[in-house]
């Protein structure tokens, strides 16, 4: 399992780098159910690094994704499980900071109710 957990977080590693150096929105696009799946993965099942590797890439998700349909559908389905990592206190600061980070992001880019 932990050789499996930091596979999962050079992976997410990987893909923090990638989305903050080139734009990549076509090839997001397509792919951007498979990603949320992975993330969710990620966001539930990880523990502190993995859960905060999640949150980082999930902002540059949503930015790259931007305020279209699709960027209002990726923060839907993983905004509860945001929300929940933020409020649980037994998570780790930096993966809470992290989750809080995405939610104010995605909901200012990709959040299509306004409240």
């Amino acid at each position: 399992v932990s050789r499996s957990a930091k596979a999962r977080q050079a992976a997410l590693q990987s893909l923090r780098l990638a989305l903050s150096s080139k734009t990549l929105s076509e090839f997001l696009l397509e792919r951007r159910l498979t990603l949320t799946d992975s993330l969710e993965k990620c966001l539930k099942k990880g523990k502190g690094e993995e859960q905060a590797l999640a949150g980082t890439v999930l902002t540059l998700l949503c930015l790259q994704m931007g305020s279209g349909p699709e960027g209002e559908e990726v923060f839907r389905s993983l905004k509860p499980l945001l929300v929940s990592i933020l409020t649980d206190s037994t998570a780790s600061p930096s993966a809470r900071q992290s989750c809080a980070t995405a939610l104010g992001m995605c909901c200012y880019i990709a959040a299509a109710d306004l409240e």
